[in-house]
């Protein structure tokens, strides 16, 4: 059983802001497998989506906590389903990586992102795979970077993230399919 965390936050204000971009990416990931639409489970906090891809049983969450209480839902679900650290996949928006690149990583630190330092703190380990979308603007990083990450896309860029949100998709895709190596020479370019 894998486990494919979106983060984001709850609520129409936030829906399609640079933040909840992996939430975007699960949505994507359900219309394009045919997966069930998304449930509220309240025992984990989260909207839920289950389904096979692979021959793996897959399990999409979508935490409704604040970002930076995703690790107390993340950890919900591995205590629940005693699972191992490897069958976890956190896709989430990146700062540091220029917007509409994505990168797929394993074991880095959290980079100053709130909803990775929760789930790194609350599981004691940054041993998972990390799929990161990159938002940082072509002047760099923004002053504000909490007030920026909150904001809608631009006409333009909402254009070219729907994009990105496909390839994300296309990388989870392969690596269920291909494993980590493959996946990060693959995508990682």
């Amino acid at each position: 059983m894998i486990l494919i965390a979106g983060l984001g936050n709850p609520g129409l204000e936030f829906k399609n802001t640079r933040h909840n971009v992996g939430f975007r990416v699960l949505d994507e990931f359900v219309r394009g497998n045919n997966f069930p639409d998304f449930r509220f489970e309240k025992k984990f906090n989260a909207e839920v989506s289950e389904g096979q891809f692979s021959e793996q049983k897959i399990i999409l969450a979508k935490p409704q906590s604040f970002m930076n209480l995703s690790g107390d839902v993340v950890r919900d679900f591995f205590t629940y389903f005693n699972l191992p650290v490897e069958n976890l996949f956190i896709i989430h928006d990146e700062i540091d990586i220029p917007f509409s690149k994505i990168k797929i990583s394993k074991e880095s630190g959290a980079a100053g992102h709130k909803g990775v330092e929760s789930i790194i703190e609350k599981l004691k380990t940054k041993d998972f795979v990390r799929f990161r979308i990159g938002t940082q603007p072509q002047k760099g990083k923004p002053k504000n970077i909490e007030k920026f990450v909150l904001q809608k896309f631009t006409k333009e860029e909402e254009k070219v993230i729907k994009g990105v949100i496909e390839k994300t998709v296309e990388a989870i895709e392969f690596f269920l399919k291909n494993g980590l190596e493959k996946t990060m020479s693959e995508f990682n370019k």
